[in-house]
């Protein structure tokens, strides 16, 4: 099995991006575009920013940045990704984090961080009591959160006569490059207004998303990755061949260069509703409804007919009908792709680490559908089925006292060994959770009826709920 590896001189690039997150999506990701890129422009080498946790520092420094990517198919192919070329720890060199984006050569700051990462509120404002924008604001000489890293950089590059870098915000957020720019120019207001100003006026935040089925690193995967190369790697990434970055047409100089490696359109906001919606929601349903069948990975949950048939008429006859798709866009080819490559017989992606989280996608991917549909007077009785079995899921891991992986994890652990199966009772504890569950979602008699009935049937078969 041959390994491809990195088709340039590492010495020769540049560092031109720093990127925050630089966990297992990003380097199956968007690192691997820079690498590709990096073959014909030097330009584009990759700091990588821990905020907190120095694990890939701690398991990269030693291999000098470079990793082993699997793209798992038919075939498995090993590359050897090359374009990070440095990774600091915010908390432990802060002064080196702030030079770097303060940098000449530096032009374009991405972000994978989690919906979490961002310090906003359940509206997707500046939460100003978020405990991390507190320090911040408090006169502290280093920043915590990604918002005051971001303004702390663009104030050395206002201070030094630079432009600004643009930003590239790659996690699953709405609208994730208008609420980050609309936080960091809010969070520049409380310390300078001058430089806020002129961040708004100099600064691209650009909307993005990113499509890769990725599952998490484990002990196999080392395993298989080093018999693949013949390497020792202490922290290869995985992920299928197919792979998407789409980027809103607003790139300034950088526009020709990353034209070469993404999709650029005027058209990102349908992108990104298809994606949420439609990839995002089936694979939240994915998650809580297999595993409330008893499936354990994706590929047994496609396995389940009745579940996916259940879905399939979900994604088609609920969400489809209310959603502001791209032009000339396949819903029914896009479905069934998704489904296709979810069999991928070489990945294993637990469905317990898609349930991570809950309580921030379920906001991101579902609801806001199942509040169109009922805006448009449309059918909710599949839709409310994912939300139902999230909450059962909550419930029983309350039960067996298992960890709960969530921003509310506490809160929703109690709240989980309060319930007692009654339909009405459970849920009407879980939309008292106002982060999650909007008002006019709450308010509705039709979402809390659809809901109840989904509640009530669950953990039983779907084949009636078609």
């Amino acid at each position: 099995m041959q390994t491809r590896r990195p088709l340039y001189d590492r010495s020769k690039t540049t560092i031109g991006v720093v990127h925050f997150g630089p966990g297992a999506f990003h380097r199956a990701h968007q690192a691997v575009y820079f690498d590709r890129l990096l073959a014909a422009d030097p330009r584009w080498a990759i700091c990588g920013v821990s905020l907190r946790s120095s694990e890939v520092q701690d398991a990269l420094a030693p291999q000098d940045g470079l990793y082993t990517l699997l793209e798992l198919g038919e075939r498995t192919r090993p590359r050897i990704i090359g374009a990070l070329t440095q990774i600091l720890v915010a908390p432990r060199e802060p002064e080196a984090v702030a030079a770097r984006l303060a940098a000449p050569t530096t032009h374009l700051v991405t972000l994978t961080v989690t919906q979490s990462g961002y310090c906003l509120t359940p509206e997707g404002v500046l939460d100003l009591a978020h405990p991390d924008i507190i320090h911040d604001l408090s006169g502290a000489m280093w920043p915590r959160s990604v918002e005051g890293w971001l303004v702390e950089g663009l104030r050395r590059r206002r201070a030094a006569r630079l432009p600004a870098f643009t930003v590239l915000s790659c996690d699953d957020l709405p609208s994730n490059g208008r609420r980050l720019r609309e936080a960091v120019i809010a969070f520049a207001a409380l310390r300078d207004p001058e430089l806020a100003r002129w961040i708004a006026r100099e600064t691209r935040f650009p909307r993005t998303l990113s499509d890769s089925i990725t599952p998490a690193t484990d002990d196999a995967l080392r395993l298989r990755a080093g018999c693949a190369t013949g390497l020792m790697d202490a922290w290869p990434v995985q992920r299928e061949p197919f792979s998407q970055w789409v980027i809103e047409d607003d790139l300034g100089p950088d526009r020709d260069a990353l034209a070469v490696i993404a999709t650029l359109t005027d058209e990102v906001e349908a992108w990104e509703q298809a994606q949420r919606h439609l990839l995002g929601g089936v694979r939240t349903s994915l998650a809580y409804l297999g595993l409330l069948r008893g499936r354990r990975t994706v590929r047994d949950a496609v396995a389940d007919e009745p579940l996916i048939g259940f879905l399939r008429a979900m994604l088609l006859d609920e969400i489809v009908p209310v959603l502001q798709a791209p032009r000339d866009f396949n819903a029914s080819a896009y479905v069934e792709a998704l489904f296709e490559r979810f069999r991928n017989p070489a990945i294993e992606h637990k469905l317990s680490q898609l349930a991570w989280d809950g309580s921030d996608k379920l906001p991101a991917r579902i609801l806001p559908i199942i509040a169109d549909a009922l805006a448009a007077d449309r059918s909710i009785r599949r839709l409310a089925y994912p939300v139902a079995a999230w909450m059962r899921f909550v419930v029983r891991q309350a039960a067996a006292a298992a960890p709960l992986t969530d921003p509310l994890a506490g809160t929703l652990a109690t709240l989980g060994r309060q319930c007692g199966g009654d339909a009405a009772r459970d849920i009407e504890r879980f939309l008292t959770l106002d982060c999650v569950f909007p008002a006019r979602l709450t308010q509705d008699a039709r979402f809390r009826e659809a809901l109840a009935w989904a509640y009530a049937r669950l953990p039983s078969e779907l084949d009636s709920g078609t």
